[in-house]
């Protein structure tokens, strides 16, 4: 049990940023008063963390260039369709390499002084998400979005930090759609080196990603990783809508240095959604024959080493039944887990169905 809970950290996840990503993404924006101490800490904290990340910068430059990297697989799909469930099983094959959750607050602290700082974290860190009670730990497989956010500018995640700013986030670095060329090569070049830290850090050769945002970005991703493989997870969207309010909610009211009602994050939430359902839909034929998977996440639930195993055949990652054991082992301690029961009001039922009813009807949900 880490000393603080959520609702009490005193930084916010830009506490692991380098300095040229802080003052970028923090210069100039409205920081909220009953958020300034909390910017203060995090600023602080940070600044004194830079001799610490000179040394890593160091270190990553003397890295030996990678040799015999697989194809990287991208697990999709919208916040709260079951993506970290699907992250955690598949991660249990050893072959994997992935952005853990120490990795993505102190994505510059990596490749000196780990040791000590996981330590520091684990500390501090609460022992559960503060919205539905899954297990944290530092060494846990993570979304890797949040260790792009303190690498670079160009970062979607930005807006837990500036709520106010989620349109711009959205059509900037959620889909890219409005980006520059540069801020696109930023990034993709933000993402290269977390992967290639991440693999050198555990000795693997295959990176295994679990990151939301990269539905919009299946474009761009298969520019820099052709042959890359792709499983892209659905779920009953009124189970998403509400789910999603809550998570983004808790989220945003742990590290804002803005305040935004419910009202216009609920707004922000549905046009996300409406924003990855196009981007996908639009650009999943450019994914080569045999390199996509879709599934819906209650067959996975229902039964997720069967389908594990039908994703490894499907998408050649190798052999299942070496992996099935650990990957059983993982499940049977994950059945004591208490789902949340959801009871949807007419509020739900109306927004779901005029916002997102085109998902709706090709998946064929009902409430």
């Amino acid at each position: 049990m880490g000393l603080f809970k959520f609702e009490n950290l005193p930084v916010n996840t830009l506490v692991g940023a380098d300095r040229k990503t802080f003052r970028s993404v923090t210069e100039g924006a409205v920081i909220d008063d009953s958020c300034r101490r909390k910017f203060v800490v995090t600023k602080s904290v940070r600044r004194l963390l830079d001799p610490f990340f000179a040394i890593n910068e160091k270190r990553y430059a003397s890295l030996p260039e990678e040799s015999g990297m697989e194809d990287p697989v991208f697990i999709l799909g919208h916040w709260r369709s079951g993506t970290t469930f699907v992250h955690n099983v598949l991660s249990c094959d050893e072959s994997f390499g992935f952005c853990s959750t120490y990795q993505t607050v102190f994505p510059h602290l990596m490749l000196w002084g780990r040791p000590f700082f996981k330590w520091c974290m684990s500390v501090f860190m609460p022992s559960e998400r503060p919205r539905d009670s899954m297990k944290l730990g530092v060494d846990l497989p993570q979304e890797e979005e949040f260790a792009l956010s303190n690498m670079t500018a160009c970062s979607h995640y930005h807006f837990w930090m500036f709520p106010h700013r989620m349109a711009e986030y959205r059509d900037k670095y959620l889909t890219f759609e409005s980006a520059t060329e540069a801020e696109k090569r930023e990034f993709m070049e933000a993402l290269d080196k977390m992967m290639r830290i991440a693999l050198h850090v555990c000795g693997r050769k295959k990176f295994l990603s679990k990151n939301p945002p990269h539905t919009g970005r299946i474009r761009m991703l298969l520019e820099r990783y052709p042959n890359a493989k792709f499983i892209y997870l659905v779920r009953n969207p009124y189970v998403v809508f509400e789910s999603t309010c809550s998570f983004f909610r808790n989220t945003i009211g742990t590290i804002e240095l803005q305040t935004i009602s419910n009202e216009e994050l609920e707004r922000e939430i549905i046009l996300n959604y409406k924003a990855l359902y196009r981007c996908y839909e639009a650009d999943k034929h450019l994914i080569p024959e045999g390199n996509l998977a879709e599934v819906r996440f209650e067959d996975f639930e229902a039964d997720p080493i069967g389908m594990a195993g039908s994703l490894y055949g499907k998408l050649s990652l190798g052999d299942f039944e070496r992996v099935r054991p650990a990957m059983e082992k993982h499940v049977a301690l994950q059945r004591g887990f208490k789902k949340k029961v959801y009871d949807f009001g007419s509020h739900t039922l109306e927004t779901v169905e005029q916002n997102w009813g085109e998902a709706l009807r090709q998946w064929n949900y009902r409430p």
